[in-house]
């Protein structure tokens, strides 16, 4: 009973993740950004920039199937000594960083400028109301408040570093995690990591999407640690101790970003059918589940402390937006972000008049669409939060806060032109997201041999990251980025059993042409 149950679970995960998975996939192959040329849908077109690139491409392809010489040196250099190549590869790209910010920096509206602002205009109304209302974000901007006194300096340009800093430590922690599972796969962590950073331009947006991901990073880190087998005692504690510490930082940092911890859980429990341990193993087991749960609860009381007894700005908690309006958001237009609800918000005075009201006009938005409408309403969703490559970017309201239009001369003008609104090389930019969007996509979705505990977890992870956006505001793939080291993850777990199934195509493909020849 115990195995059919075990198998019905483990094989619900995997038919769940596939479907959402497939359904992502084929929104990302045609999505407008893929488009070459004039593109009348965004409005921002390739230029000779990416024709170049595909020529490039293209020709090295050709080398590499029809001159044998060429092959054995990019087998050499790319596979015999992956380990130094994706090692240099990734040291340049994270270089290029650090070039990419110091040339781009501009300054960012949304939320990301109000929480700048707050750093140092704390009597103004309007950020007050903001911060009463969004309290969910006061726990980054005490961080960038001590930051900015612990060194003396809250430029942008500062907090862009400081957003590399995490980006590129949660790579580093995702690695580490690789070489804790299956040390023959470091090369390929490297190498899609690297891949990730060079064309991934939100280290300029110090923002919670991109300050969580180092404490996603880090409980995935802790818990794969736990699980492997002949580590010393002492490694398994201070896992334990961080993983209590990471959860609550993600916790605090964004709240959907624990979706990863629930999976963990899930997954725990439906192996415990399966799987039997002795008493000294469920001891065993305590112990790191007691230590979890204690350096849980510490971090959270020092942090919720911290945050109650802050004195920087004054703000009104009972004017705080309840879950309930987001999931109310949710339900309506694209499924995000919508002005006459926020306002709503902040007119009605009462928490409990907030909640009623938001109750009830999503209980009306699901009455209008109707069970098949409601259904509709998901798929185009599901296409809103994950088919752009280049995660909304440049999407928001007010995005890049200074004029759209690239300014200045030289270098940093031309890098300018590939990220900003009116930049002539913007549609490049998305081109080139979108195409490592789609082949990331596709070396997970077709890696569906690959049942690991682990694998499981992080399928589980997105199932849960999809079903959260779907039901609470989403509408772009912006919010996609907190979930990102799973996708990382999983790709690197599951490219050789994709690949394995592209050889099988290749080679039916090749025995229907033969036959038909």
């Amino acid at each position: 009973m115990t195995n059919k149950l075990f198998n019905f679970g483990n094989k619900t995960i995997t038919n769940l993740f596939n479907g959402f998975f497939f359904l992502t996939l084929l929104f990302a192959v045609t999505s407008p950004n893929i488009i070459l040329g004039d593109n009348k849908i965004t409005g921002a077109g390739t230029t000779l920039f990416i024709t170049w690139l595909l020529i490039i491409g293209v020709g090295i392809l050709t080398c590499i199937l029809a001159y044998p010489r060429f092959r054995q040196w990019a087998r050499q250099v790319f596979i015999v000594q992956k380990f130094r190549t994706a090692l240099m590869l990734l040291l340049v790209v994270i270089l290029w960083q650090f070039v990419f910010i110091f040339n781009v920096h501009p300054q960012i509206g949304f939320d990301v400028g109000a929480i700048h602002q707050a750093l140092t205009n704390t009597t103004d109304t309007e950020i007050k109301a903001y911060f009463s209302l969004n309290y969910n974000n006061m726990p980054i901007l005490l961080a960038q408040l001590f930051l900015s006194h612990l060194f003396s300096m809250r430029s942008w340009l500062f907090f862009d570093l400081w957003t590399v800093f995490f980006v590129d430590l949660s790579a580093l922690l995702n690695i580490l995690c690789v070489f804790v599972i299956d040390k023959k796969r470091i090369a390929a962590a490297m190498y899609l990591h690297a891949l990730w950073l060079l064309i991934f331009p939100m280290i300029i947006v110090p923002y919670t999407d991109t300050w969580v991901l180092p404490f996603v990073s880090g409980y995935i880190l802790c818990y794969s640690i736990l699980i492997k087998k002949r580590l010393k005692w002492y490694w398994k504690l201070l896992a334990a101790i961080g993983l209590g510490i990471t959860v609550i930082g993600a916790y605090f940092m964004k709240p959907s970003a624990i979706v990863g911890v629930i999976a963990i859980v899930l997954v725990e429990i439906l192996y415990l059918l399966k799987q039997k341990h002795s008493f000294k193993e469920w001891i065993s087991r305590f112990g790191l589940i007691f230590c979890v749960v204690f350096a849980s609860a510490v971090t959270y009381y020092s942090v919720n402390q911290s945050i109650k007894q802050q004195t920087h700005i004054q703000v009104n908690t009972a004017r705080e937006i309840p879950a309930i309006h987001f999931i109310s958001m949710g339900a309506y237009g694209t499924g995000g972000y919508n002005a006459a609800d926020a306002l709503k918000m902040a007119e009605i005075p009462t928490k409990q008049g907030r909640i009623n009201y938001s109750k009830k006009v999503w209980l009306a938005r699901l009455k209008k669409k109707g069970l098949v409408g409601y259904i509709i309403f998901l798929f185009n969703k599901q296409r809103n939060n994950t088919a752009d490559g280049p995660f909304a970017w440049v999407k928001e309201g007010h995005f890049i806060n200074e004029n759209p239009k690239p300014h200045g001369h030289g270098f940093s003008k031309q890098l300018r032109e590939f990220v900003y609104l009116y930049g002539t090389k913007l549609g490049d930019f998305r081109f080139l997201a979108q195409f490592w969007w789609i082949i990331w996509l596709s070396l997970i979705a077709f890696g569906w041999h690959k049942h690991t505990k682990f694998v499981q977890i992080l399928r589980l992870a997105v199932i849960g990251g999809f079903v959260y956006l779907l039901i609470f505001e989403g509408g772009r793939s912006r919010y996609l980025i907190q979930f990102l080291p799973m996708f990382l993850l999983l790709a690197v777990f599951c490219y050789q059993d994709s690949f394995r199934f592209f050889n099988r195509v290749y080679k039916w493909a090749n025995k229907i042409n033969k036959r038909t020849a």
